[in-house]
């Protein structure tokens, strides 16, 4: 593999790519971001890999495998026994929009563990037909819901301005998922919220069962002048886009006085139980009525995963473009890592699909935020750094370097 020192490199990336040894994912894959302070030049911290190659997410699965889950299911239902309510009212908090691990994460709380969670939904930008209905079938299995839909006019331009500034379709969605959650926790009197796959079988270096609200990687609404919403501070956003702050208050965390009285705990539920993504997709179906896509995601080979939002698709086009990581070295990655793919299939499946255009609903999220697709083009242009891209003889854009050794500059 050529050096590729004399690049300029975006984004705070190593400015030497490498690969993990054991799955498919690159050295540029961002570990963590700091979602209020996130902005185009931003520093960030990248997965890191050890003497070997062996990337953090790989060294999780591998501890994974030597876990006592026994161990750890005592640990929930002491937990869940803690938190438990016998008069009715909610005990737990599960946020989701009706995927696959939202499904199951509510669904076995309740009917195996005797949990009463409240499900809320911060909905999705632009539901998908098929989305929409995994939603539905979820909540006809057995759950109350709160769906909070946000402000529409302010919900579009903060999408099209993270597109612009940042390349980042779904910073505003992921903002307002994580903010929701806590705010309808607190208001319904609930200490216990659970996501679902602990973050650091990504590479994410976060704690491994238990974030509390009051950590320091939770801004508060205190901190209004050091936070971004689409690449924009609060202030900036107030006073040139027509932006009131009562229009934004859904898309801020709470209050640090609003989280002190809470006293609310985020768990991962994969910290106590084995997450398996294929047995979590068997079970929703099962259980939920959960149902895949009918066709092949773009940009990679599964049917199942994130498929509830159209914009979805475009947001893993732009890691692609930002950190030369698509959809299906995601996919693979992690299905190499749970041992349903060799290395070797994942790098072919790479090689297939990764980078692949989302055609299928480009135009439809266009015409929501009011973007023309050559603009959105020459933006992905823009955010393509010298180090992780060049032109060939033809004047196409090559990544430099690539998993299967055939890249620009290996």
């Amino acid at each position: 593999m050529s050096n590729t020192n004399e690049f300029e490199t975006y984004y705070g990336l190593p400015k030497e790519v490498k690969f993990c040894t054991k799955c498919v994912m690159s050295n540029q894959r961002p570990a963590s971001t700091v979602e209020f302070k996130h902005t185009a030049d931003s520093k960030k911290t990248t997965m890191q890999f050890d003497e070997n190659g062996v990337c953090d997410a790989c060294r999780t699965a591998e501890i994974k495998d030597n876990i006592n889950w026994n161990m750890r299911e005592e640990e929930l239902v002491e937990l869940l026994n803690k938190h438990r309510k016998n008069d009715g009212s909610y005990d737990c908090l599960v946020p989701g929009s009706g995927g696959k691990d939202s499904a199951y994460q509510a669904h076995i709380l309740k009917y195996k563990y005797g949990m009463n969670p409240l499900t809320v939904t911060w909905p999705p930008i632009l539901y998908t037909d098929y989305g929409l209905k995994n939603w539905r079938n979820w909540l006809d299995s057995g759950f109350d819901n709160i769906s909070f839909y946000r402000n529409g006019k302010v919900m579009k331009l903060l999408t099209k301005l993270s597109i612009e500034n940042l390349l980042h379709p779904f910073q505003t969605f992921i903002l307002g998922q994580k903010n929701l959650a806590p705010k309808i926790a607190a208001a319904h009197g609930i200490n216990l919220i659970f996501y679902g796959e602990n973050e650091a079988e990504y590479g994410n270096p976060i704690a491994d069962n238990i974030t509390s609200l009051r950590d320091k990687s939770y801004y508060s609404f205190d901190h209004l002048n050091e936070i971004y919403l689409g690449g924009v501070t609060v202030p900036e956003l107030l006073e040139n886009y027509d932006v009131r702050l009562s229009d934004i208050m859904a898309f801020l965390p709470p209050k640090a006085d609003e989280l002190e009285r809470a006293n609310i705990e985020v768990h991962y539920l994969g910290y106590y139980l084995k997450w398996t993504p294929q047995e979590v997709y068997y079970y929703a179906v099962e259980n939920t009525g959960f149902k895949a896509r009918p066709f092949r995601t773009q940009g990679s080979y599964s049917k199942y995963s994130g498929i509830d939002d159209k914009i979805d698709d475009l947001h893993f086009y732009t890691t692609f473009i930002k950190f030369g990581i698509g959809r299906t070295s995601y996919d693979a990655s992690q299905e190499i890592r749970n041992k349903h793919l060799t290395r070797e299939e994942g790098v072919s499946l790479v090689s297939r699909f990764d980078g692949e255009f989302p055609d299928r609903y480009f135009e439809d999220v266009m015409k929501y935020i009011d973007m023309k697709p050559e603009h959105f083009h020459d933006l992905c242009d823009k955010f393509r750094s010298p180090h992780l891209w060049g032109k060939d003889a033809s004047g196409e854009w090559k990544l430099r370097h690539n998993v299967w050794n055939g890249g620009l500059n290996d």
